[in-house]
């Protein structure tokens, strides 16, 4: 993990517990960013502009007594893919463990729920994992703490304070709910959006840029090898949907925006969730169903079947 000595700006390098205390950066990206290239040269990185945010979250870092600070443009050797891939994977974690997490807004001065950083994809997890978090403004003035603005920030995601504040485990919202979280953020590359959940599903998968919408079923595919949680399945089929899409899994977060309320239920035959299976030929499951008119429907709601209900 490199780190920005928040004093003299030159980045170490740091392995497991050797790691020190570091406050960390959330932002949202914009013209000039500084690259880890850049900083090579600090007199090439001052001119940018995106040297300012940084130089002003090592400011306020020693203000808290905190020597390092990490941020995601240049202490990340993007030109790597293997160091992409394991930041990507690893950055949830760096987000948890930072001591202070300081989220720029830049685009605002005063109200920050104005800010676009609250509707980026990457920007979800850096909300929920570090515990402590303070919001700054354009010209670094605060602008509050995580807490103090929680009831604000939970009315404007759909995010409970509860896990906003880490007071539940964000492991203990379903899928679906979790997926809600994310429904409506954008990223710039297709694939990032199912790459920003990684952390907030405790998922690893390696980085494939280039694979477009696919990434998002692979991250549904890897849900289903450690989850029991049906609620994967609770999508709704929108106006935006593909014409010929044809899979039980949903072909991105957009279709979970209004499901947040299901929730996985206990099977009445084991007294726990039940299993299934997908294979390279379909699927496997125990649900209740109900007869349509023309078809049969599989039902996976969020209340218990009835002990005599028909089962597949």
């Amino acid at each position: 993990m490199r780190l920005i000595n928040a004093t003299t700006l030159e980045l170490d390098f740091f392995y497991g517990d050797d790691i020190p205390r570091y406050a960390i950066l959330s932002h949202t990206w914009g013209k000039e960013e500084v690259t880890f290239q850049d900083w090579q040269s600090l007199e090439s990185a001052k001119t940018k502009a995106g040297f300012t945010k940084i130089e002003g979250a090592c400011r306020q870092a020693i203000r808290d007594g905190l020597e390092y600070v990490w941020v995601d443009t240049n202490c990340i050797d993007k030109s790597s893919s293997s160091e992409l891939s394991e930041a990507i994977n690893s950055m949830f974690a760096w987000y948890r463990n930072s001591q202070r997490c300081y989220v720029h807004l830049a685009d605002v001065t005063e109200s920050p729920l104005e800010s676009r950083w609250f509707g980026r994809g990457w920007t979800l997890q850096e909300l929920l994992a570090p515990g402590r978090c303070f919001f700054y403004g354009a010209d670094w003035d605060f602008l509050g703490t995580k807490e103090a603005l929680a009831p604000f920030i939970s009315e404007a995601t759909s995010i409970e304070s509860k896990f906003i504040l880490g007071t539940a485990r964000i492991d203990s919202a379903s899928i679906s709910k979790r997926m809600s979280w994310v429904s409506k953020r954008k990223t710039t590359r297709t694939e990032d959006i199912a790459y920003c959940m990684l952390g907030i599903f405790n998922i690893n998968m390696p980085m494939l840029y280039g694979e477009g919408t696919r990434a998002f079923l692979r991250l549904q595919e890897e849900l289903i090898k450690i989850s029991a949680d049906q609620t994967i399945f609770c999508w709704e089929w929108g106006s935006g949907m593909p014409p010929s899409w044809c899979s039980i899994l949903a072909p991105s977060p957009a279709e979970f925006a209004n499901c947040s309320g299901f929730s996985p239920k206990l099977s009445s035959f084991a007294g726990e969730i039940t299993p299934y299976v997908l294979t390279n030929v379909g699927m496997t499951m125990t649900a209740p169903y109900t007869r349509g008119q023309r078809c049969r429907l599989m039902v996976l709601s969020d209340c218990s079947p009835r002990p005599n209900f028909p089962r597949q």
